[in-house]
């Protein structure tokens, strides 16, 4: 069973009383935040080094393929962390390494934006067996969205990833990779859909509830709280922060 206690109070009355924002109405931004700093250093560094890439398509394939290679992945818990610090610890979470991707795409003047989602705890089982108790009931994810030749495209149709057809399984969220490696190889989406070929890895039964979008996600975290509650995040990031993901215990 999956466990409230963990979770911030603060977010959960603020999740009960959602009101979905409309994507029309959110027009996102290439401006530099608290969490996205690109105006920092590290960041602009990889920018540099994706923006004689032919498309931005390219150029965000590129800054992906450079943070997958060169940010190991872990259990981080701290979501609004500067994407600068993540780049200097060259490890970070699944959801910091999104941000880190952000953070490039503003700083090569792609405007990007997340869509706010809870997935239920239980599709985090897997990486974590002998915890399930401690896993939270909801766990929020901003799920990174860029403006490309007129049109929004989220971050699991970034790739050329063919449908997966047949008993192909896709995203079994275990071992090393994690949302932001799989998206390489598999479309990864949140809504019901599917093709001749088979679905694309469809995660839409994970969705607990669509927070809508955000023009960031600050402002996600500003608005609905981070999963965890500060004494967890205080408590499990020193641990988790340093647990390589598909490690069997942290010091992996």
């Amino acid at each position: 069973m999956t466990s409230r206690l963990l979770m911030s109070y603060n977010a959960q009355a603020k999740r009960a009383a959602v009101t979905v924002r409309e994507p029309m109405g959110v027009v996102g931004s290439t401006r530099a935040t608290p969490i996205l700093d690109h105006d920092d250093p590290l960041v602009g560094a990889v920018a540099r080094r994706v923006l004689s890439e032919a498309t931005p398509r390219d150029a965000l394939r590129t800054a992906h393929r450079i943070i997958a290679r060169d940010v190991r992945p872990v259990y981080s818990v701290e979501d609004r962390r500067r994407v600068s610090r993540t780049l200097r610890l060259r490890r970070g979470s699944c959801s910091q390494r999104m941000a880190a991707l952000e953070a490039v795409a503003r700083a090569v003047r792609v405007r990007t934006r997340v869509r706010g989602l809870l997935v239920d705890g239980t599709f985090w089982y897997p990486r974590f067996p002998r915890l399930k108790p401690f896993v939270p009931e909801q766990v929020l994810l901003a799920w990174p969205e860029f403006k490309i030749s007129g049109a929004w495209v989220p971050i699991g149709d970034l790739f050329d990833s063919p449908a997966l057809g047949g008993d192909g399984e896709g995203f079994a969220n275990r071992g090393g990779e994690t949302l932001f490696d799989a998206v390489a190889r598999t479309g990864v989406r949140w809504d019901a859909c599917g093709t001749e070929a088979g679905p694309v890895c469809d995660l839409s039964a994970r969705v607990v509830a669509d927070l809508g979008h955000f023009d960031d996600r600050d402002e996600l975290f500003t608005r609905h709280g981070q999963t965890l509650c500060w004494t967890a995040r205080t408590l499990g990031e020193p641990v988790l922060g340093r647990w390589s993901a598909g490690a069997t215990h942290p010091a992996a």
